[in-house]
């Protein structure tokens, strides 16, 4: 049903091409994420809790101008970060592709900008639930997760805000194993939505300490989360069960181990997430011949 909430819009005219989808793809947890998504006219929507409350932002590229409109509590936070959102802090200038697979992807992939959402325990949530699990895995204990304990989004579409830190604390255990996320996962959420404050840091160096002191979290989450927080285009997701196959396979032609990939990235220091995010979207990786990493079910109803 549609609401008549009223909305808030901006316009925003960025000094290069912005493609909204490519640039926000990082921010999607698979295709039935309640917290995003893409309608017919090319417009790409998320919820979000705001430091200002629940909110949901609708972004289209008409032409070279970016149209924005926001609802809820969060509204106005949500539209004064459209910019950087798209990457407008990004400097991908200093880019010097010495791979001829990555001078072609960067030349396909021109409109590519690493963005930010400048949310770290939003990013850090299904950050955690990615550890060491395939991507369905955690997007199915997402969806669950946020449609029972999140709220339903301000606006016309119907899309879940994720929970406030204060909820993730409250969650009773049955919940997480409905989920089908175990004990370990679920504690680290909590423990971190406990200090959810004092881990919102605009520094990556400082962020990436803040997040490796508590417990649960390591190299790869710490990664995930400024790559997305913060935009940081040199955070290596270290730990990847598929990363370091594609970045060897494509730059080198043979599998390699996570000090190989480091290795092999070593000359693109500042830009190491943009070089495997490329990689990825390139559609460069080895040849599927191990076993696949299974879909585990822990639930019990």
């Amino acid at each position: 049903m549609l609401t008549r909430e009223a909305s808030s819009t901006r316009t925003w005219r960025p000094p290069w091409p912005v493609d909204v989808r490519l640039t926000l793809a990082p921010h999607r947890r698979g295709s039935g994420d309640p917290a995003f998504a893409v309608t017919p006219d090319g417009a790409v929507w998320r919820a979000s809790t705001t430091p200002e409350g629940p909110g949901t932002l609708r972004l289209l590229a008409r032409g070279d101008v970016i149209e924005a409109e926001a609802w809820g509590p969060g509204a106005a936070w949500l539209l004064d970060g459209v910019p950087d959102l798209l990457g407008a802090a990004d400097d991908p200038a200093s880019f010097r592709p010495e791979h001829e697979i990555l001078r072609r992807a960067a030349l396909r992939l021109r409109h590519f900008r690493v963005g930010r959402t400048r949310n770290v325990f939003e990013a850090l949530v299904p950050a955690v639930l990615e550890q060491k699990v395939v991507g369905k895995e955690a997007w199915r204990a997402w969806r669950y997760l946020v449609r029972r304990f999140g709220e339903p989004a301000p606006g016309p579409l119907d899309l879940w805000a994720p929970p406030p830190p204060r909820t993730w604390v409250t969650i009773p255990s049955w919940e997480w194993h409905k989920s089908g996320i175990e004990a370990v996962r679920a504690r680290t959420i909590i423990g971190a939505a406990r200090v959810a404050g004092r881990l919102e840091s605009g520094d990556t160096l400082e962020l990436d300490r803040r997040l490796r002191s508590l417990s649960g979290i390591g190299v790869w989450t710490s990664a995930e989360v400024r790559q997305r927080a913060l935009g940081d285009a040199d955070a290596v997701s270290v730990g990847d069960y598929h990363i370091p196959g594609i970045v060897g396979w494509a730059l080198s032609g043979r599998k390699v181990d996570d000090a190989g990939m480091l290795e092999l990235l070593a000359p693109y220091a500042g830009h190491r997430y943009r070089v495997t995010r490329l990689l990825e979207l390139s559609g460069a990786a080895p040849p599927r011949r191990g076993p696949r990493m299974p879909v585990r079910d822990y639930r019990h109803f």
